[in-house]
C-alpha cells in the first residue's frame, strides 16, 4: 500500500506491547484497576518519542492533536474521579474544551506541563479509588448534585476505562499516520 508515493509497509515500525494484567487475575477490582493502568501507560507510550511540534500537530480531519488528547484525558480523570466521585472542588473541570468546543491546550502550556498534569491526575485518581469500594456511590456536591442518579465507583471506572480504550485506538491511528509506529 502506498501513501503519497511512499510504501506505507516500509514505514511501519512495530513496537512490542507491555503485558496486560495477568490472565489468572480473577478479582474484579484488581482486573479493572490493572486495565486502567495498562491504558494510562499506553497513552504515554503512544506519545513517547514524539517531538513537541508533532505533539501539537493534527493529522486527522477532526483537527485534534496528540497533546490535546493527553490534556483531555487528564481532565477526564479529574471530572470523573476527583470532581465526580469524590466531589472535590475543581477550578476548571471542563478546561480541556476550547471556545469552539474542541479539545485544546492553553497557550504557553508545554508538553511536559500537560504530561505532569496527566500523571498527577492519574495519581490522585488512584488515591481516591484506594480509599473506596466499587459499590460506593459518588459523593454529591461536585459533578453530581443529587438531582439525578449518582453512579457507583464501579460504573465510573468502567466509563473511564472505555474512554481510554477508545482514545488509545485514536492514538494508534494518529501515531501510524505520523511516523509509522504501530503496536501497543
Amino acid at each position: 500500500m502506498t501513501r503519497g508515493g511512499v510504501n506505507v509497509t516500509d514505514m511501519v515500525t512495530p513496537v512490542e506491547p507491555p503485558p496486560e494484567p495477568p490472565e489468572s487475575l480473577t478479582d474484579p477490582r484488581e482486573l479493572l484497576l490493572g486495565y486502567l493502568d495498562f491504558y494510562r501507560d499506553a497513552v504515554l507510550r503512544k506519545l513517547d518519542g514524539l517531538p513537541e511540534e508533532r505533539l501539537r500537530t493534527s493529522v486527522l480531519p477532526s483537527g485534534w492533536t496528540p497533546l490535546e488528547l493527553l490534556n483531555h484525558l487528564a481532565h477526564v480523570e479529574t471530572r470523573w474521579l476527583s470532581w465526580g466521585f469524590a466531589a472535590e472542588p475543581v477550578d476548571e473541570p471542563w478546561g480541556d474544551h476550547g471556545p469552539d468546543d474542541r479539545w485544546h491546550v492553553p497557550d504557553g502550556r508545554s508538553a511536559e506541563d500537560v504530561k505532569a498534569a496527566f500523571t498527577a491526575a492519574c495519581a490522585r485518581s488512584r488515591e481516591i479509588v484506594a480509599a473506596a469500594r466499587l459499590d460506593d456511590l459518588a459523593a454529591t456536591g461536585g459533578r453530581f448534585d443529587g438531582s439525578g442518579p449518582v453512579p457507583s465507583l464501579a460504573w465510573i471506572l468502567f466509563h473511564v476505562l472505555q474512554e481510554y480504550a477508545r482514545h488509545v485506538g485514536h492514538l494508534d491511528v494518529t501515531r501510524e499516520l505520523m511516523d509509522g509506529m504501530i503496536g501497543e
